[in-house]
């Protein structure tokens, strides 16, 4: 799962939206709702390009093939707790409950939170199958370039840039 900065508005304002029009949770405040939803996955956005710094410093420095990327990064995010790939969704949606829990602008939640879940998933995983889309779409750009190998990796955060920007998701 993939998260873009660019539907990070969009995502929590259709999940406030949908949550309070179900009466699922109580608010005079709607907009407040957004940002406390914003703030989760602006901070989910964060912490995941931190930990994709962190684990490109690690592999050059430690001469690692850029092919084992992926492993360090998941060993970094495995010590912070921070979840990633499949199970991100759930992580997310747990961060939003808690969220909601300490807002003092969520008056009431009425719904138990597997109910919640089940109405955030949807909109989440909406939102970002995107990913295999734009993935897709910038290995069409430079199917000529062996993949796994450095140029390969290079053009292929080059292309990725160019289709994110061409749909406004950065």
């Amino acid at each position: 799962m993939k998260l873009y900065s660019g539907k990070i508005p969009i995502i929590a304002a259709e999940i406030a939206k949908h949550l309070i029009d179900e009466g699922d949770i109580d608010t005079e405040a709607p907009n407040e709702v957004e940002l406390d939803i914003e703030a989760v996955l602006k901070e989910y956005v964060r912490t995941d390009r931190e930990l994709t710094e962190s684990a490109k410093d690690l592999c050059e420095k430690k001469g690692l093939p850029f092919s084992t990327y992926q492993k360090v990064k998941r060993q970094l995010a495995d010590r912070q707790k921070f979840v990633m790939g499949d199970e991100a969704i759930d992580y997310i949606m747990e961060q939003i409950i808690r969220a909601f829990m300490h807002s003092q602008f969520v008056d009431e939640i009425y719904s138990e939170d597997h109910e919640l879940k089940r109405k955030m998933r949807h909109i989440l995983q909406r939102h970002t199958e995107i990913e295999q889309e734009l993935d897709a779409e910038a290995r069409a750009k430079i199917k000529n370039l062996e993949e796994g190998t450095r140029d390969w990796e290079i053009e292929y955060s080059k292309a990725m840039d160019l289709v994110k920007k061409r749909r406004q998701l950065t």
